[in-house]
């Protein structure tokens, strides 16, 4: 199949009337026929049942044409998206992340990069469960991960990125956002959302904290259902730092515990282009200027 006969089919479906179809499609009545022709003998089945009136769409074309609709729809973006590439650039770096705040200095990192490399395009993508899976098949040139995660990884570049901390999350008018450091003791008596996907140096944290005062807790499924909890004063919660977004909504103490993150950036072991470490080593150095608690 062909994007004109994509397009007759669309338009048919819409019109059910092939002499209108025709016409705005800007094509003879005898051409969309053939078209729709052929894309039916392709795909093995009728879409459109015809008669003296016009046609109608068969049971099995309404239910293909939603799915049609969907690529036709997806076609087009990419078709632009590569006009626009190929209009101002002529390289890609693509990078992948399961949430924006994870690196928070990415939009300096790109505009101090594209001052010296504008003709290279950064494409962030996020996706909290499959960063890395998209990153391992080939579909992203770089990604955020935890050391850890990255550890059994085979063919990957490792590039430290910065350590990130583990903070207690509460209401700005909570008394403990007063303290400068939150220990166990402080959350006696206190509700605490463990849960949500937490990762080895969190649950560790959470299991003590736990055990140690036998504080109240419930499961909470993600990051930003904890924080909806907090702002409803149905408990407080721990989080890693790469989390925060600086937006001030909410009080981030650090939280007194040994335990923190070793945050990287992966790459693929066979590509060696300048353009990318180059641009690694942009957003290392935004994180060596930062003065944000990570």
């Amino acid at each position: 199949m062909n994007s004109k006969q994509i397009e007759a089919v669309l338009e048919l479906a819409e019109t059910l009337n092939f002499s209108r179809a025709a016409e705005n499609l800007f094509l003879s009545q005898p051409a969309i026929t053939y078209q729709i022709n052929e894309f039916e003998k392709e795909v093995g089945f009728r879409i459109f049942d015809r008669s003296g009136k016009g046609a109608v769409l068969t049971p099995a074309g309404s239910q293909f044409l939603v799915s049609l609709k969907s690529m036709h729809q997806q076609m087009r973006q990419a078709i632009e998206q590569g006009q626009n590439f190929s209009a101002a650039y002529n390289e890609i770096i693509r990078i992948a992340m399961p949430i924006r705040s994870c690196i928070y200095y990415l939009p300096q990192a790109i505009e101090s990069f594209a001052r010296e490399n504008p003709s290279v395009l950064i494409e962030p993508s996020f996706d909290w469960h499959h960063s890395i899976d998209s990153f391992l098949k080939g579909e992203q040139d770089l990604a955020f991960a935890i050391d850890t995660e990255a550890a059994h990884i085979h063919d990957i570049k490792i590039h430290p990125l910065y350590q990130s901390h583990i903070y207690l999350v509460c209401n700005k008018t909570d008394k403990l956002a007063k303290k400068k450091i939150i220990t166990e003791n402080d959350l006696k008596d206190r509700i605490l959302m463990i849960g949500g996907g937490s990762q080895a140096p969190l649950r560790a944290v959470q299991q003590r904290v736990i055990r140690n005062t036998g504080i109240h807790y419930f499961n909470s499924s993600d990051h930003d259902t904890s924080l909806t909890n907090v702002a409803a004063h149905k408990g407080v919660v721990l989080s890693p730092g790469f989390l925060n977004d600086h937006s001030g909504q909410f009080a981030w103490i650090p939280f007194d515990c040994p335990e923190s993150y070793t945050c990287v950036l992966l790459t693929h072991v066979t590509d060696q282009r300048w353009n990318l470490n180059h641009f690694i080593e942009t957003l290392q150095e935004q994180y060596k200027q930062s003065k944000l608690p990570l």
